[in-house]
Parts: structure tokens; C-alpha cells; sequence
């Protein structure tokens, strides 16, 4: 079924990463850059008040203005007007999930709960479980168990608005006093006794907490948008920039965080009239996006699909085999791995969440141990196949988790047994916090640590993505974009965001090594010996990372090698680091750059993927910006995009180069493939241009096949008059000799490639001769507008 599409929908995005080191004011600069290069809607980053020194702007400490470290009430109005100026629309991504506590002074609501505690007008606001900890609001913020004594009793900091009283300081902490319960003089700890929050030893946080947080990330709190006042006050401001015409749409993190994504975007469509509204949801496998008010998602389904059908399905076995030998034993099953990651988190990090789920179930669940029904609760987390169900909708995804714990734990069926009816009723609170901690758990468990250890072929762990599933077919892959034509016309596609673990590029390079598993292999092997580490599964990571980013600085690398060591957490951690071990990590990144064999290595390395690294960016780029949905171009990825995990992912974009080197196609350059990534902005511009001055030409969605010896190396579809022409398995398609006679049929009228400007005889086309250029084609019927 159709999802009806909103008022007004984009027909491309571009992402932009707004902070204090590139304001509103600095978008509104570039904004005539990016429709010259064909973009349709601006697209920013979260705006409203953050934490000070924020870089993403999802830890909103103010719902009521727009940052003024990223430009402010001004700004927007600047970039907003900038857009109007050029007829482009504008998406903003908003956070109706939780808010930054990590300074509570800087958040009113958090200051006032921690001051009145239940009492607060803001207390309904926050996921706090007031019948446990004596009513207290727990903190992990003590660096060990003994540390209250560092508390001081001083006087409020007139920032705070409550000059006249007192507060408490631990080191640099800040926390309200209630009022009548402190004067000088009076002990510091004793004073804390009285407070209605308890600051805690941090790694209680595991077990103790009785917040919600997002994910484990104890300096983000979850809020109760579903409570009417708190949608009312942390969408003010929002809505005023749809009401005003700032913006168009509004893009929403993580709904599978909120207690009734359905009911929010009800609620929200309602006071939007309707706008454009995009959901950041991870589907899994097969899995559907329900029919809610929205255009869609922001794009990691799409992602998935265009990697795969870059990747050799021949390579596999390889690959796969390279990867045993650096275990020492076989490559783990991926549903038995991440089954064994995410108990780890349900009985770790997130350990919280189910015993606070245990609390709620215990009532009807009286004739169990509670710890069996704790214990039957994490393994049903563990076992649920996707990241949340949305209750009646979904149910078969418990039942799914059901039949699967029963087989991992047959000891728990009588727990099971009781718990379940009540983690089916859609009206049950524990029903309800299951599908809110679900999500959590899978997205510790998956991508920030099965995702660091399922190396073999590290383009394919991708957010949204199943690295299971190692290379589709033609077939599957044009099934999948009629589908989402179909039925999600106006969802987004990406290839880069914020959240990727590597940027489309670093993985366009990454897969060229399905083509050549025992090249590989060699390499691989002489470079344990030459800088050994001892953990083959992470060495294989690091060393794909090095030639997929490279040239990296040694910065850059050693911030990534740290990051995915301890994400990984098998042979250091960040609670407990292994100082010998990453020592010897650390080392070989430096040997990298130090060591004359290392080096020359990692330079043959990269001289063999280069070529076809550059081939599968120009084919993935192609597909994506024509393909079914909203293509979005993350900034900066009109060049070559080989950033590594965030916050490598958010560095500085140079507009003015992009912009240099758009004059100089626009005036009839067609650049060489190399270093510079200018065929990348050359196909990126022409197509971004394509389908905004021609949308009649992507009105329709049919796969093409070609004829002949290399056919297999060709994906081709036709949109309703734009043809997408795009190389695959570009070392194998050279291995073969080339096209050869491979032709492919494009219809009898003559045609305009609108990369390279040239035409051709319509029928069957040599594809040897229509990508003698670029390993990708753009075609139009000749004659008509480009």
C-alpha cells in the first residue's frame, strides 16, 4: 500500500552539520552553492539549545530557542530566508526523545526535578521510577563509592537563577539544595541526605538507575513526550518554525524511543498540518515500516541495498575463510553473536531498564522468583530479531523471541510462561517499557559491538544493515527499489550520515576486497607479523579502516583504533582498558606511518583498490541520487567521503574548493577519476540537477538487463526516461577483458548521457563504448532538457 506523501516533499536533501564552528549564518552562505549543485531542500542538524561545546546537537538542554552557539533565532531566520531565496525547502532534525543532563544547571526542568524532586512541575516530564531508592533520583556521577565526602556546600551560582540560596558542588558538579533544608555551616553530606536525588558510584548506573535514559548514555535522559504538556512545551518552538515557514519538514530521532511512535506522529502531523516528516528507524531484514504519519525513513534500509549490490557474492567464501584463520576458529554464526552481545548488554549497561521492567511485572507475575523473571526478560531482549514492536503491530516478533529463548534456556519456561501475556497486552506498562528497551539493546548490542566484532568484510556492518547478508543479486536489489517506489515513494536514501560507522566511500573501497579474498589474505597475513596485535578479528578492522580511509592522518586512525577496540570490548574495554594491549595498538598505527615495510605495504594495497574503489563510489553515488525516495548528500560527500565513526564523520567541509571546482565543470570540464573526487561532484551535479528541472523522468521504476559476456557487470534501470547505467565487480569485469560486445538495450530513440555530454544511437548501445568515460551513465532521450 502507498503511503500518502505530504504536502510538499523534497525531491533531494543535503545534510549539513550546524554548530559553533559552522553557524545558520554559514549555511545561508553556501546556500546557492547547493542549488547550483542541484540540491532541492537544505537539511540541518538538531538546532535548539544543546549542551555548551556540542558538536551534534542531540543533547537539547532548552526546547524554547534555537542554539545561540549555532547561530540563533537570526540564523535561521537567515537560512531559512537563503533557502526561500532560491525555492529550496528546509528539514530539521529534531530530538523529542531526551534531553542533556550532563550539566543540570543548563537544563530547567532537570535543575527543578533535582530540586523538588516528585514534586517538581517537571517531574511528569522524566522517566523516573520514584518508588525505588527511597524516592530518590539517582546519579552515577561519583568517580568511587567514597567520594561524598568531596561535597561542598557553597553558595548558588547566580547563572543558575537562585542567588540568595545554596547548592552543592562535587568537583566540578553543580546540584540545586531544596529549599529549608540547608544553611552555612551545615555538613555537605547531610545536606545531601536530605535532597531528593542521591549521587551514586558511576557504575551503579548498570544495575541502580531509575531513569530512562537514551541507549547508556546516563548524561541524556529520556522525557514523556506522550504526556500532552510536555509535547505542548518541548515543541513550541518547533512548531513555530513550521507555522512560520522556516522550515518544511522535520526529520525525528530515534521514535523507537518514545512509548507510542504512532500517537507522537499523529500528534505531530496534527500540529504541522501535515508536514513533511521523515523517522530515523532501523528496519531489520524484511521488516516494514508501519503506516504512520510519515514520508518514511532517513534512508539506512536504502543503504543497505546499495552496498550489496557493489559487494561479490564470490568473494564470500574468502573472505570468510581469511576471517576463520585470524579467529582460530570459524567465523561465529552472526544471530548466535549478536544473541551473545546483547544479553551481555541486558545483563550489563543496560541492566537498569530490565530490572526497573522486572519491578513493573512483578504484580502479576507473584508466583515466580523475581530473578527468574528478570533473568526471562534479558533473554527475550536477546532474542527479539528486530529493534522494537509496536504493540498489536508486531506481535509475531515477540512470539519469534519467545520460541527462541525457550531453545537457549529451556530452565526459564515457567518464567516465560508468566511473563509473556503481560509483555503482549498493548495496555500493560511493562508491555509498553519492553518496546522502549528493546531498541536500546539492540543498539548497544549490535552496532556498538557485534558491528566491531563481525569484521570480515567491514562495509557491510553498516547501521540498518545485515552483515549476514553478504552481496545481492540484480534481481533482488531492482525488487527492492519497486518496492520502496511503490510503496515509500518520498522516504529518504543515504549513504552517509552522522551515525555510519564509515563513510560511502571508505566502504565503496572496503568492498573491492570480495573481488580479490586471496590478495587479502596475503596481505593480511604479512602484516601480523609485521606489526602483530594479537587479536586477529580487530587486526582485520584496523587494517581494512587504514586502506578504506586512506590517506588518514595518524590522528585520525588512532582516535578510530581506540574507539573500535573498546567498542568491541574483547580485548579492552573503556571501564577496564588494557594499557598492554593498546600499547601494542597504538603501535601499529604508528607503524603505519614509521615503518618503510608497513608503509609499502598498505601503499600496494591501496594502489590496487584505488581504481575500482573510485568505480564503485561513481556506481554507488549514481544509483543512489536516482533511485526510488529522497536521495540525501551528506556534506562534503559530493567528493571522496573516507571518514571513519563519528566524531571523524563531522570534520570540516571546504565549501570553497567544492565550489572551484563546480565552476569548472559548469564550464565544460569532465575531470579525470582521481584523487580530487571531482568526477564524484561532476555525477553528483548532473544527476542532483536531473531530477530536480526534470521530475516527470522519475515517475516510474524498470529494471534493464544487458546482453552479452560481461552482462553480470552492469546494473541498469530506467526511472520514466532517466536511465541509470552503473559498473559492478570492476576488477573481475577487467579480469574478463573488458565489456566486450555486452550491449544493452535502451529503446529506439537516440540518447544524451547527461555526464559526459555525448549521444548515442538509440537500440542496443556497446557498453564499451557508452562508459569509455566514467564507469557510470546518465541517459536521457536526446533532444530533451537536461
Amino acid at each position: 500500500m502507498a503511503h500518502e506523501p505530504a504536502k510538499r516533499a523534497p525531491i533531494s536533501t543535503y545534510r549539513l552539520q550546524i554548530r559553533s564552528t559552522f553557524t545558520l549564518q554559514d549555511a545561508a552562505a553556501i546556500t546557492d552553492y547547493l542549488h547550483d549543485l542541484g540540491v532541492d531542500w537544505v537539511y540541518l542538524s538538531p538546532l535548539l539549545k544543546a549542551e555548551s561545546g556540542s558538536d551534534h546537537g542531540y543533547d537539547v538542554v532548552d526546547h524554547s530557542q534555537v542554539d545561540p552557539d549555532r547561530g540563533g533565532s537570526a540564523g535561521l531566520d537567515a537560512a531559512s530566508a537563503a533557502a526561500r531565496s532560491h525555492d529550496m525547502g528546509v528539514l530539521i532534525d529534531i530530538v523529542p526523545n531526551h534531553v542533556g543532563v550532563a550539566t543540570p544547571a543548563a537544563t530547567a526542568w532537570w535543575w527543578d526535578v533535582l530540586k523538588h524532586g516528585r514534586e517538581s512541575k517537571y517531574a511528569q516530564a522524566f522517566d523516573i521510577d520514584w518508588d525505588v531508592a527511597d524516592g530518590k533520583l539517582r546519579l552515577p556521577d561519583l568517580g568511587s563509592p567514597d567520594d561524598l565526602s568531596e561535597l561542598k556546600l557553597v553558595p548558588a551560582d547566580d547563572a543558575a537563577g537562585s542567588t540568595g540560596q545554596l547548592e552543592l558542588r562535587y568537583y566540578d558538579h553543580r546540584y540545586p539544595v531544596a529549599p529549608g533544608t540547608a544553611q552555612p555551616g551545615d555538613d555537605p553530606v547531610a545536606v545531601h541526605a536530605r535532597q531528593s536525588y542521591e549521587l551514586v558510584h558511576w557504575p551503579r548506573a548498570d544495575y541502580d538507575l531509575n531513569y530512562r535514559r537514551f541507549f547508556a548514555v546516563n548524561t541524556l535522559a529520556g522525557i514523556r513526550v506522550e504526556v500532552p504538556e510536555v509535547f505542548a512545551e518541548s515543541h513550541a518552538e518547533i512548531l513555530r518554525w513550521i507555522r512560520e515557514g522556516l522550515a518544511d519538514g522535520l526529520r525525528i530521532d530515534h521514535p523507537d524511543g518514545l512509548i507510542d511512535p504512532a500517537g507522537y506522529l499523529e500528534q505531530l502531523a496534527e500540529a504541522t498540518g501535515d508536514a513533511y516528516v521523515l523517522v530515523e528507524k532501523i528496519l531489520e531484514g524484511d521488516e516494514q515500516l508501519p503506516q504512520w504519519k510519515t514520508a518514511g525513513t532517513t534512508g539506512y534500509d536504502a543503504l543497505a541495498d546499495f552496498d550489496r549490490i557493489l559487494v561479490d557474492p564470490a568473494g564470500e567464501a574468502g573472505l570468510t575463510a581469511v576471517d576463520s584463520e585470524l579467529r582460530g576458529e570459524p567465523t561465529p554464526d552472526w544471530l548466535e553473536m549478536i544473541h551473545g552481545t546483547k544479553r551481555a548488554v541486558a545483563d550489563g549497561i543496560l541492566h537498569s531498564e530490565v530490572l526497573r521492567l522486572d519491578r513493573i511485572a512483578e504484580a502479576a507475575t507473584d508466583e515466580v522468583a523475581d530473578e527468574a523473571i528478570a533473568d526471562a526478560i534479558a533473554e527475550l531482549l536477546a532474542c527479539f530479531p528486530v529493534y522494537r514492536s509496536y504493540l498489536p503491530l508486531g506481535i509475531e516478533h515477540l512470539d519469534e523471541a519467545a520460541e527462541l529463548a525457550r531453545k537457549h534456556r529451556p530452565d526459564l519456561a515457567a518464567a516465560l510462561d508468566a511473563v509473556l501475556p503481560i509483555l503482549s497486552d498493548p495496555e500493560h506498562p511493562a508491555a509498553r517499557r519492553f518496546q522502549q528497551t528493546s531498541g536500546m539493546v539492540m543498539a548497544k548490542g549490535v552496532e556498538d559491538q557485534a558491528f566491531y566484532r563481525y569484521t570480515r568484510l567491514t562495509s557491510l556492518t553498516e547501521v540498518g544493515a545485515d552483515p549476514a547478508e553478504f552481496g545481492i543479486s540484480a534481481d533482488r536489489f531492482h525488487t527492492r527499489q519497486s518496492t520502496r517506489h511503490e510503496t515509500w515513494p518520498t522516504t529518504m536514501t543515504t549513504l552517509t550520515t552522522h551515525d555510519t560507522k564509515r563513510s560511502e566511500d571508505t566502504r565503496a573501497r572496503i568492498s573491492v576486497l570480495a573481488e580479490i579474498p586471496d590478495e587479502w589474505r596475503t596481505a593480511v597475513s604479512e602484516l601480523r607479523e609485521l606489526a602483530p596485535l594479537g587479536d586477529g578479528p580487530l587486526e582485520n578492522l584496523l587494517w581494512q579502516a587504514v586502506v578504506g580511509s586512506w590517506p588518514a592522518s595518524r590522528e585520525r586512525l588512532h582516535d578510530y583504533a581506540e574507539k573500535a577496540a573498546r567498542e568491541a570490548g574483547d580485548s579492552t574495554s573503556y571501564t577496564e582498558p588494557d594499557e598492554a594491549f593498546e600499547t601494542r595498538m597504538s603501535a601499529l598505527i604508528d607503524s603505519v606511518f614509521d615503518d618503510a615495510a608497513v608503509s609499502a605495504k598498505i601503499g600496494e594495497l591501496v594502489t590496487r583498490v584505488a581504481q575500482p574503489g573510485w568505480s564503485n563510489s561513481l556506481a554507488l553515488k549514481l544509483i543512489q541520487l536516482t533511485a526510488p525516495g529522497v536521495p540525501d548528500v551528506y556534506q562534503g560527500s559530493e567528493l571522496w567521503e573516507t571518514s571513519l565513526v563519528d566524531p571523524d564523520n563531522r570534520r570540516p567541509v571546504d565549501f570553497d574548493e567544492r565550489r572551484a571546482l563546480l565552476t569548472r565543470i559548469d564550464g565544460g570540464w569532465l575531470p579525470p577519476i582521481d584523487e580530487t573526487g571531482a568526477a564524484k561532484l561532476l555525477v553528483t551535479a548532473r544527476a542532483l540537477r536531473l531530477r530536480r528541472d526534470r521530475p516527470e523522468l522519475f515517475e516510474s521504476y524498470q529494471a534493464l538487463t544487458a546482453a552479452g559476456p560481461a552482462r553480470e557487470h552492469v546494473l541498469a534501470f530506467d526511472r520514466g526516461g532517466a536511465i541509470t547505467v552503473a559498473t559492478r565487480l570492476p576488477i573481475g569485469l577487467e579480469a574478463a577483458g573488458g565489456w566486450g560486445d555486452t550491449t544493452l538495450d535502451v529503446g529506439s530513440a537516440p540518447v544524451l548521457d547527461v555526464l559526459t555530454g555525448r549521444t548515442f544511437p538509440g537500440g542496443e548501445l556497446k557498453l564499451s563504448e557508452l562508459l569509455s568515460t566514467y564507469p557510470v551513465a546518465l541517459l536521457i532521450e536526446e533532444g530533451g532538457k537536461p
